[in-house]
């Protein structure tokens, strides 16, 4: 249906015009009359015996409530009475509702009593909206009553929402099986809900300056849904948005930083320890082949190059000007950086807003988007582009070039990153440091990944998003064509803001970044080793054809665990056909267990575990393997290792590639043997039923979210 702007606009208007914040009942009431969200029969009494008339007119049982600017809360200060059900008792309850706000606020100004038709029956829930500090707008749905305020069930969406949204939304809660009727009650209209959930979404969209809703509760039953108390507040700062650059302006300059043909190291040194020294080293011995222009004010060559008192004394192009100079000299440089005409500043100085200087920051930020210089940074340890042998950092090189991109705002996780990286061969295109995130965030590194070649899968750490919203909507396009993985720390709610509606009280920071995470088609790591571990199987794996998991083990103890994990990463474990069933036990011995797990029990030599690993990959039926070893004399770990690897490129080279992970349990020579299966693309881990199918997991979790399944 098409929602009537103008009619809210007026209603806003006055509102702002008086000074108010929050709209009284029934200017609520317009709005929602405005963008179809149904309300019970209502009006406005002004006395007792208005009150009287207006109920009969209704038809009792009717709902009485105080309509005040100075009271919010209404049922805190004895405003609400329910279960009217006469005229006398409707004169009577509007004498004591009026008396109860006079004594909860003897200064407060009373509007009069809304008088509605009471509702009975169906299921509560909330519907409402909030404006995030970063993300904008959301949408919220959950169970009313208990559900919501104990447990705090409720999901958020970015507003707008679209129907799928809305439908998740329903789906998303711990009580969804209540919606759909229980112990022989009827489900709720699931269209009525998904339509009022979008109209409040976009209710808010329109009107940015609406800064909460409530609709609390709303009665929802097999044959609709009717919101019987809304409340909504308004905030012009509310619709304050973050200004971002294009795609293309973000490209433009993101193109030249990853790919410089040039590179200036403003405080280049010659001398050991220095972090300009070492970045000097780095761009040296990494094998960059761009040109290097070192910048110092009295040295005459440094590691043989010719050195430049200025970036304005080099007469060629520069496109990356890396900083390692104090941060009290930055601000000076960079207005000869914009001056020169270079498009990125690689900012590693610390002392910047991580200790308090934040007028130093700003001012440096100022001066950089005087002239269009990007800013990574400051307090970073800079970045590796490894297609172009780029190791602009003062850490040490790393040449293993792969297809996963990583980044992260803490100094601290990079070198887990860079260990990490080097210790499991892991390949990678680029490893980037983001620090305080002044300028450059990881809403522009999505943006040159998404169309990078180099790169099949983006990984990353942060603390917070400075546009949550911006984030959201580049990750929904990315994450459609390569796996983004976001590792968030700091699981707190937000600030101790007083929040003056249910669906503010409940929006703690963790839950809106889970919720649009997934919205937004995100694999959220819980840990650093997650998302390590997913940034390194992800792009080794390849893509399932079908939810049909079937697990191969050698150890009934193994196979149970990686069942419970198939469960916690919901994997879907294959229901046996009989005759698959069949064909299984052929190769195992009678005591084993077809069925799924496929128990061939420990016992059995290599040519068991070759034949039913091989009947795993030709069944069309089964779409992704999980094995279970058990270290035996029988067969030992790389006996298992070699035989494994090669029933899987010999599938593979029959055109034949589904994603195959393995649990190696046993001495220590299972960790030689996981090794060998990662380099020939089986994820495979000792000592753990967990973090293999974790992996397969994430895998399956991008591939739903991209719409591939």
């Amino acid at each position: 249906m098409a929602h009537d702007r103008k009619a809210v606009r007026r209603v806003l208007d006055r509102a702002k015009k008086a000074g108010r914040s929050a709209l009284s009942a029934p200017e609520a009431k317009k709005i929602c009359d405005a963008y179809g969200i149904p309300v019970p029969r209502e009006g406005l009494a002004k006395s007792a015996d208005q009150a009287a008339r207006m109920a009969g007119r209704l038809g009792f049982p009717v709902v009485m409530k105080i309509v005040s600017d100075d009271i919010l809360h209404k049922t805190e200060a004895g405003g609400v009475i329910v279960g009217v059900k006469s005229a006398a008792e409707a004169k009577r309850a509007y004498a004591r509702i009026v008396a109860n706000a006079k004594s909860y606020n003897k200064d407060a100004r009373i509007g009069g009593i809304q008088v509605q038709k009471m509702l009975g029956g169906g299921q509560e829930v909330i519907i409402g909206a909030v404006t995030d500090q970063s993300f904008g707008k959301l949408v919220a749905f959950g169970l009313g009553g208990v559900l919501v305020e104990v447990l705090k069930d409720i999901t958020f969406r970015l507003a707008p929402a679209s129907r799928r949204d809305a439908l998740s939304m329903m789906d998303g809660i711990q009580a969804a099986e209540i919606l759909k009727g229980v112990r022989g009650a009827k489900g709720v209209d699931r269209a009525a809900l998904s339509a009022m959930i979008q109209n409040v979404s976009q209710l808010v969209s329109d009107f940015p300056e609406i800064a909460e809703l409530d609709l609390n509760p709303v009665f929802a039953t097999e044959k609709g849904a009717t919101a019987v108390d809304v409340r909504i507040l308004i905030d012009e700062a509310a619709a304050n948005h973050r200004p971002r650059p294009s795609r293309e302006a973000i490209l433009r300059s993101m193109k030249r930083i990853m790919n410089p043909r040039s590179i200036a190291v403003i405080g280049a040194s010659a001398e050991d320890g220095k972090i300009g020294n070492s970045v000097m080293k780095n761009l040296i011995n990494g094998g960059y082949k761009g040109e290097i222009y070192p910048i110092h004010p009295k040295a005459d060559t440094i590691l043989g190059r010719k050195v430049y008192k200025s970036v304005l004394d080099v007469k060629e192009v520069v496109d990356v000007a890396v900083f390692a100079i104090p941060a009290k000299f930055c601000a000076a440089a960079m207005d000869e950086v914009g001056r020169k005409k270079i498009p990125g500043a690689v900012m590693i100085p610390s002392g910047f807003a991580e200790v308090g200087e934040d007028a130093l920051q700003d001012e440096l930020l100022s001066v950089a988007q005087k002239y269009g210089v990007r800013i990574m940074g400051p307090n970073i340890y800079g970045f590796y582009y490894t297609p172009q042998n780029l190791c602009a950092t003062f850490c040490t090189p790393y040449d293993v070039k792969g297809k996963v991109a990583l980044s992260s705002q803490s100094g601290g996780v990079g070198m887990s990153i860079i260990g990490f990286s080097r210790s499991t061969k892991m390949g990678v295109s680029a490893i980037v440091g983001l620090g305080n995130k002044s300028d450059l965030d990881e809403d522009d590194l999505l943006t040159y990944f998404e169309q990078d070649p180099h790169t099949q899968v983006v990984a990353m750490h942060c603390e917070d998003l400075k546009d949550g919203r911006s984030f959201a909507e580049v990750a929904s396009r990315v994450s459609k064509k390569k796996p983004v993985v976001v590792l968030k720390a700091g699981r707190t709610a937000l600030g101790a803001r007083a929040a003056a509606s249910h669906t503010g009280a409940l929006a703690g920071n963790d839950k809106i970044y889970d919720d649009v995470l997934r919205q937004s088609g995100v694999i959220r790591a819980k840990s650093l080793n997650d998302m390590l571990q997913f940034a390194r199987g992800l792009q080794v794996l390849p893509t399932p054809k079908g939810e049909n998991v079937v697990i191969i083990t050698g150890a009934g103890g193994s196979g149970v665990l990686l069942s419970d994990a198939c469960v916690d990463n919901d994997l879907s474990l294959m229901r046996m056909p009989k005759d698959l069933d069949t064909a299984f036990r052929k190769f195992i011995p009678p005591f084993g267990a077809a069925g799924n797990p496929v128990d061939i029990t420990g016992g059995e030599p290599p040519s068991t575990y070759a034949n039913t690993i091989k009947l795993g990959l030709e069944e069309k039926r089964i779409h992704a393997l999980i094995l279970g070893y058990w270290h035996t004399i029988i067969t030992p770990p790389m006996v298992f290792a070699k035989l494994c690897a090669e029933v899987v490129e010999e599938a593979r080279r029959k055109g034949i590639d589904k994603p195959v992970v393995a649990s190696l349990v046993g001495d220590i020579q299972v960790e030689e043997a996981c090794e060998y299966l990662y380099e020939r693309g089986i994820v495979a881990y000792p000592y753990t039923t967990e973090l293999p199918v974790a992996v397969l997991g994430a895998k399956y979790r991008w591939a739903r979210g991209a719409g591939l399944l």
